[in-house]
């Protein structure tokens, strides 16, 4: 009976040094992602709004069915981003209705375990997309949330804001996140390019006032942008670096570009692979000596996300296509940086 008892305490102190060692690696990194979860509406009518379609008697049918199957998608693809690193400690997120979805999302078992918080804002866009972040409440602190008026040359335009959000990784690494999902190409991509120049011109000026203040400052720029990394909206006006190399003090360095340039894709339109989902990062992430430094970009491709057969084969498997309901995921694939720690 002793000898049993003693394999019985062996057995527990060794599941908890295991715990606190698998803990403790993953604490050496941080992980920040960014998912388009390709309208997350609930099922109840908004007057407010233009969710007309996603009512159980709208277009789509969207029922009570369909978004709980929504949810379990969605939560099941971000319980299992970077699995190996502790999951994202923060998540951009866009395409959701509103704050009441993200609680359904972040409260799904899939994620429960992770403990999860929200912090949304509600834009002005007709549709009634918002951008949002969900994060780890563990290992993140939110100290601030801040949304930025997106303005244009038409007045009658009205799109997401941008959501800043400062907070502070494990207690003492402070780091800056710009939230955003820029205008669309409807219209065609000339037409509608100085919407997205605007869009690139105010994620510059956030993250310049940042960096001013504080040129060691850790920014991070993500969103759906709609347009890819070799664009003019980025080149010329948000001006990230193409090269970690390249970037210097206030400046910033776009990883994704590479990714583009090497055909490694997050969405695909009419059958032309793009890099529209981004995740850009200043300086201050490149050269730090305490916290979290930018170790790499990826963009999650497992093989569940991505259509088997049919004219859609190989792009990613998503709720609708041409108004047919699929059950899929996302027209996006997650994308996400790696930061390890340094000190």
């Amino acid at each position: 009976m002793m000898k049993k008892g003693l394999i019985l305490i062996v057995f527990i102190l060794c599941a908890i040094v295991t715990t606190v060692k698998g803990q403790g690696e993953q604490r050496n990194a941080a992980v920040i992602g960014f998912y388009n979860l390709e309208n997350l509406f609930d099922t109840i009518n908004d007057p407010l709004i233009n969710d007309e379609q996603f009512l159980p008697d709208g277009d789509y049918q969207w029922n009570t069915e369909r978004y709980q199957r929504k949810l379990a998608n969605m939560s099941k693809v971000i319980s299992m981003i970077a699995a190996d690193y502790g999951r994202p400690v923060a998540l951009g997120v866009s395409e959701v209705e509103n704050e009441q979805v993200l609680i359904d999302l972040v409260n799904h078992p899939n994620l429960k375990p992770y403990n999860y918080g929200v912090a949304h804002h509600d834009s002005p866009d007709r549709r009634g997309v918002d951008v949002a972040l969900i994060y780890q409440k563990d290992r993140f602190q939110v100290i601030d949330k801040v949304p930025y008026r997106l303005v244009t040359a038409d007045t009658g335009f009205r799109t997401r804001d941008q959501l800043l959000i400062k907070g502070v990784i494990d207690g003492y690494d402070t780091i800056h996140i710009i939230v955003n999902h820029w205008p669309s190409k409807l219209g065609g991509e000339k037409r509608s390019m100085p919407k997205r120049i605007a869009a690139a011109e105010l994620s510059k000026h956030i993250s310049d006032s940042i960096m001013q203040s504080n040129p060691a400052a850790k920014v991070v720029i993500m969103g759906d942008l709609n347009d890819n990394p070799n664009a003019k909206s980025l080149l010329n006006f948000l001006g990230p670096k193409k090269k970690a190399k390249d970037t210097h003090v206030n400046e910033l360095f776009n990883p994704m570009y590479e990714l583009y340039m090497k055909g490694i894709w997050s969405y695909v339109y009419r059958d032309e692979p793009n890099v529209i989902d981004q995740i850009i990062v200043s300086y201050g992430l490149l050269h730090t000596k305490v916290g979290f430094q930018f170790s790499s970009a990826q963009i999650f491709r497992a093989n569940f996300l991505l259509t088997k057969t049919g004219s859609y084969e190989g792009t990613p498997f998503r709720t609708y296509a041409a108004g047919t309901y699929l059950g899929g995921y996302s027209d996006h694939l997650p994308v996400y940086i790696i930061l390890n720690k340094v000190n």
